[in-house]
């Protein structure tokens, strides 16, 4: 697969006043470690292949492999539920990944990084699609990037930070 990096600038009146403003800690920050635990046991183990976490508003997004036109939407409360995963059943990890299975704690663990590395520059989502391999990141100053996760391993410390 090519590499392709693609970085998009969001709304330039976002990006103006981003000095303005500084992280707010949330549930989710609290429970971050949980919260990114869960995210790789639903990767590995219950046919999640693709997992976007909106950090900044408390919400997980998951596409399965056995309904991929329909995606599921946990806010804070659900996600941090202990039973939550028992809604999914189990499911040995897809031989259609590209990612391999050692990564997905590596790409998480960047994404908590990436959250409390700033105040001001922070990420706000993070997806991962263990099937394309794309790493997706919004960040505070409406900043959006997509990369493959290999490459998202190899310079994320050396790019943010």
């Amino acid at each position: 697969m090519r590499s392709r990096w693609l970085q998009i600038r969001g709304d330039p009146s976002v990006r103006r006043f981003v000095f303005d403003q500084a992280r707010v800690a949330n549930e989710f920050d609290r429970h971050i470690e949980e919260v990114l635990a869960r995210i790789e046991i639903l990767l590995l183990g219950h046919g999640v292949f693709h997992a976007k976490v909106h950090f900044s508003t408390g919400q997980v997004t998951l596409w399965l492999l056995n309904d991929p036109l329909r995606y599921r939407v946990h806010v804070t409360e659900e996600f941090l539920d202990p039973e939550l995963c028992r809604i999914y059943p189990c499911s040995s990890y897809t031989g259609e990944a590209i990612v391999p299975s050692p990564e997905i704690p590596k790409i998480l663990g960047e994404f908590k990084r990436l959250r409390s590395l700033d105040n001001h520059i922070y990420l706000r989502a993070g997806s991962l699609n263990v099937v394309n391999g794309l790493v997706g990141l919004n960040f505070s100053c409406d900043g959006s990037h997509y990369l493959n996760y290999a490459d998202f391993l190899t310079h994320a410390r050396e790019l943010y930070g």
